[in-house]
């Protein structure tokens, strides 16, 4: 599991040989959902901390070098060829490194529809939902039942 306080020295070397714009910064958010952000308005890359201490050294570096191509590709390049092109030619290896998996071990509610497929939340529903993967359309016979837990 990686060390915050390498993280935070891998991303600056990272910018500091990639990024030559001026202004750009690093932080660590508070996001469970997403691995990494390259917010161009705030020209800021974050990584979550959550996630960054539950994945390997490789895989966020992997996530730095994803974001730092976006700082370079620009706002409108999205995932896009020139995104592809910058990422590929700074070392990012376009594998996926975060699938939701590490971020469903946080979420404090879980949830369950009467086939049992599973759901998990950060926050309380504030209506009835019931099992997208049961039925089209709003169904009370699929139904979620929620449950508070401890988060591993």
């Amino acid at each position: 599991m990686a060390n915050l306080t390498d993280v935070q020295s891998w991303a600056h070397e990272l910018m500091a040989h990639h990024i030559t714009e001026r202004g750009w910064s690093f932080g660590f958010d508070h996001a469970k959902m997403r691995a990494g952000l390259c917010d161009f308005k705030k020209k800021r890359i974050s990584v979550s901390r959550y996630l960054a201490a539950r994945y390997e050294d490789d895989e966020v570096r992997q996530i730095l070098l994803h974001e730092i191509a976006h700082a370079l590709a620009g706002s409108k390049a999205g995932h896009g060829p020139k995104w592809r092109t910058i990422a590929k030619q700074i070392g990012y290896d376009g594998k996926r490194t975060h699938d939701g998996s590490a971020a469903n071990d946080l979420a404090p509610i879980v949830g369950y529809c009467p086939a049992g497929h599973e759901f998990f939340r950060f926050k309380r529903a504030t209506r009835p939902l019931s099992c997208g993967r049961c039925s089209r359309g709003f169904n009370r016979d699929s139904l979620i039942t929620w449950h508070q837990r401890d988060a591993l």
